[in-house]
């Protein structure tokens, strides 16, 4: 074959694989448009103080999210701090001070084989370690545990990748000048790491919060029409721990609960709460972006 002829053959199929890449983007956008759209349609209707502030009730039309959007943000005040505290500290040491040799390999390898782990096998832990060995019960606190177990690969994984980025002679220079690597880390990798760090914990509390299977098997309520204790009280010490033994649901479980019903208004209930569980994902990306760019901006400035 003709170098001109094998030219035009490669021309022609890359722009065959150009379009085959654009009509495969165009079919994933349109698909979580319109599912996007169609929930919303349904569930603006239904959206408003009541819908928030009433508990759920055998009459669609006076049911409401108010205990499991409670519950939802209690489970979560336990998983975040668990998960990034650990999971940002494992990536650190695994990066940045574990030795390269076969334990840290076969931990490498597990890390990345968890975070493909099915929701429900995290469910089935937390129920013999968190429920049973450690007594929690089916309670916030061991949905919230596991839920930050579930967080943790990805989070040590992204920690992991956002170090990497750090550019070699951002450490020689700090080495240089007489810093120790704790200080090398805490003012020169982590800042310069922060916004894809950031980015990693986002994406796991976006994943954990549209989590169900492993609530469900820790014993999450379908129907509850009470909160928690208030962490808050009046006398000293101020704050009780009362509400982390409290039962519980969340958003996901709730819509779940009003999707199997086969009245047509528990349905809009449900795309009600989609919809507030779409918008919680774009305020935290919105989060995210505006921490990404502080701390893009404020390394530049450096």
């Amino acid at each position: 074959m003709r170098s001109f002829d094998r030219f035009k053959l490669f021309n022609f199929l890359d722009y065959l694989f150009l379009f085959i890449s654009f009509l495969s983007l165009a079919l994933l956008w349109s698909f979580l448009i319109a599912v996007t759209l169609d929930v919303f349609s349904d569930g603006l209707k239904r959206l408003g103080k009541d819908f928030f502030f009433s508990f759920p009730s055998r009459r669609p039309e006076n049911a409401g999210i108010f205990s499991a959007w409670v519950g939802t943000l209690a489970v979560i005040s336990v998983a975040f701090p668990f998960s990034f505290l650990l999971g940002v500290l494992g990536g650190i040491y695994l990066e940045e001070y574990a030795k390269r040799n076969i334990i840290t390999r076969i931990i490498e390898v597990n890390i990345n084989n968890l975070s493909a782990v099915p929701s429900i096998i995290y469910g089935l832990l937390a129920v013999g370690l968190f429920a049973q060995v450690m007594r929690f019960g089916e309670s916030i606190l061991t949905a919230g545990l596991t839920l930050g177990v579930l967080m943790l690969p990805i989070i040590v994984i992204t920690t992991r990748e956002a170090i990497r980025t750090v550019p070699p002679y951002i450490k020689e220079a700090s080495y240089s000048l007489g810093s120790t690597k704790w200080e090398t880390i805490k003012h020169h990798v982590l800042p310069y790491s922060f916004p894809g760090i950031i980015t990693g914990v986002i994406i796991a509390l976006s994943r954990a919060i549209g989590e169900t299977a492993p609530l469900i098997t820790v014993g999450a309520l379908t129907f509850i029409s009470f909160l928690p204790p208030s962490p808050i009280k009046p006398e000293f010490p101020f704050l009780s721990f009362e509400w982390l033994k409290s039962p519980f649901t969340v958003l996901p479980i709730q819509m779940f609960n009003w999707v199997s019903r086969p009245q047509k208004a528990f349905h809009y209930n449900a795309a009600a709460t989609g919809v507030v569980l779409i918008s919680i994902t774009f305020i935290l990306i919105i989060i995210a972006s505006i921490i990404r760019y502080r701390f893009r901006k404020r390394v530049i400035s450096l």
